[in-house]
C-alpha cells in the first residue's frame, strides 16, 4: 500500500514567539489541510469534551485553531461528539452540552458550535455500511457526523482499560457510534433492567421493536423477555438509567469492531486527522478523573490516514520513557509485575490495541507504513 505521510511538531516554543495553538494551526496546513475543499462545506470535527471531573482532555484552545483553519477555508465547523452508553454527565444532549460548556467549550472558546451527533437521547442514527466488514455489517453512525461534508478527527492520546490505547481509531469508531452503536461494540449480549431504578413508566416500549421488554403488572417494573435481540434502542429512552449492558465482550472482539466501526465514518469521503500527545492518562477521558499522565507530552501529529497516524503516535508513546508518580511506572515497581512488552499493556494487563490496528489494515482503513515528517519550531 505504498507509505503514508505523518507530519509531527514538539511542544517546545519560544519566548515571545509561536503558542502552541499556533504551532497546531502550522501543523495542520503543512500537512495539507487546505487540500480539502471545504468552501460552503459543513465540516464536523469530532472530539471528546471529557466527562465532568476529568481534566485531561484536550483544552478549547486546540479546538479553536482548528475551526479558525477549517473558516479559513470557507467551511462551516462545529465540534461534535455522540452521547454516551454508560451513565454520567454526557448521557443525553442536554447533559452533554452542560458538560461541554463547564470544561470550557462554547462559540467563543472553540469559534464553532457544538451539535451533539445522535440526538437529544442518543437515538438519531443512521446505518451506514461497513465495506470489507467481517464483525460489524452496518454500524449505527450519530446523524450529525454522516450529514458533514467533510470529518475531522481531534484525537487526545491516553489509555484505556478495554481497547488499551485510545488515539484517532477509538476516537472515530466508538465516539461516532450512537448509544446503540457503542452498545454493539462493547457488548453482545441483552438489555438489563436495574428494578431499583425502574419507574414503570413504559417510555423504554415504544423504542423496542421486537417485544425484548414487558412490563409487570406485579412489581410495577419492566422486563426483559427472551425476544430481547439486544438491539439498544431502548438505552436512550430511560430517562432513569435503569437499563444497561454489561461490557462482556472480549478485547480483542472490541477492538476489531471498534476499527471497522471508524471504516463506516471515514470511508469514502474527505477526511482529516489530528492526535496530541499530551497528557497522556491511564484511562479514557469518560472517567471522571484522569490520575497523573503517565508519559511526558510528545507532541502533535496530523495525517489523512487514521491508521498511520494511530501507528505513529504508538511507536512514539512506546519509545517514551514512563513518568514517576504515573500509575505505569507505579505498575511497574509491583513486586509481582509482568512485562507485556509495551507500556499500554503493562498499564492494563489483558486489554488489547493490537487487534484494533490489525483489523484497520486487513479492511483497508489505512496504512500502518508512514513516512514522518517533523515540522520543525519556528525559532
Amino acid at each position: 500500500m505504498g507509505t503514508s505521510k505523518v507530519f509531527f511538531t514538539d511542544f517546545t516554543t519560544r519566548d515571545y514567539g509561536e503558542s502552541q495553538p499556533k504551532k497546531l494551526k502550522r501543523l495542520i496546513r503543512t500537512a495539507g489541510i487546505s487540500e480539502i475543499d471545504m468552501k460552503g462545506k459543513l465540516v464536523a470535527i469530532k472530539m471528546h469534551f471529557g466527562e465532568l471531573g476529568n481534566c485531561a482532555y484536550l483544552r478549547p484552545n486546540y479546538a479553536k485553531a482548528v475551526a479558525d483553519v477549517v473558516k479559513e477555508l470557507g467551511g462551516k465547523p462545529f465540534l461534535t461528539d455522540c452521547n454516551t452508553m454508560y451513565p454520567g454527565s454526557r448521557k443525553n444532549a442536554i447533559e452533554h452540552l452542560f458538560c461541554a460548556e463547564e470544561n470550557g467549550f462554547n462559540t467563543v472558546t472553540t469559534g464553532c458550535p457544538i451539535i451533539i451527533a445522535d440526538g437529544l437521547k442518543g437515538t438519531d442514527d443512521v446505518e451506514v455500511p461497513v465495506v470489507g466488514g467481517e464483525y460489524i455489517k452496518n454500524a449505527k453512525i450519530g446523524r450529525a457526523v454522516m450529514d458533514a461534508d467533510v470529518f475531522i478527527s481531534l484525537n487526545h492520546v491516553k489509555g484505556h482499560n478495554f481497547a488499551s490505547f485510545g488515539g484517532a481509531i477509538k476516537n472515530i469508531g466508538m465516539g461516532c457510534g450512537s448509544r446503540a452503536g457503542k452498545k454493539e461494540q462493547h457488548s453482545s449480549g441483552a438489555a438489563m433492567i436495574d428494578s431499583d431504578k425502574c419507574r414503570g413508566c413504559r417510555q423504554c416500549l415504544g423504542n423496542c421493536a421486537n417485544n425484548g421488554l414487558q412490563f409487570d403488572e406485579q412489581s410495577r417494573k419492566m422486563r426483559v423477555t427472551s425476544n430481547c435481540v439486544g438491539c439498544g434502542n431502548c438505552l436512550g429512552a430511560c430517562n432513569f438509567d435503569a437499563i444497561h449492558f454489561e461490557n462482556d465482550t472480549a478485547n480483542e472482539l472490541l477492538s476489531r469492531r471498534m476499527a471497522e466501526y471508524a471504516k463506516a465514518v471515514v470511508d469514502g469521503r474527505p477526511q482529516f486527522h489530528i492526535s496530541l500527545i499530551m497528557d497522556v492518562s491511564p484511562g479514557c477521558d469518560c472517567h471522571g478523573e484522569n490520575g497523573a499522565p503517565i508519559i511526558p507530552d510528545l507532541g502533535m501529529f496530523a495525517s489523512f490516514d487514521p491508521l498511520a497516524i494511530d501507528q505513529a503516535c504508538v511507536d512514539a508513546c512506546l519509545a517514551a520513557t514512563p513518568l514517576p508518580g504515573g500509575k505505569l511506572a507505579q505498575m511497574m515497581a509491583l513486586k509481582d509485575f509482568v512485562d507485556y512488552g509495551n507500556h499500554f499493556e503493562n498499564l492494563h494487563p489483558g486489554s488489547d490495541w493490537k487487534s484494533c490496528l490489525d483489523q484497520a489494515e486487513k479492511i483497508g482503513l489505512g496504512n500502518r507504513n508512514y513516512e514522518l515528517i517533523t515540522v520543525k519550531t519556528d525559532f
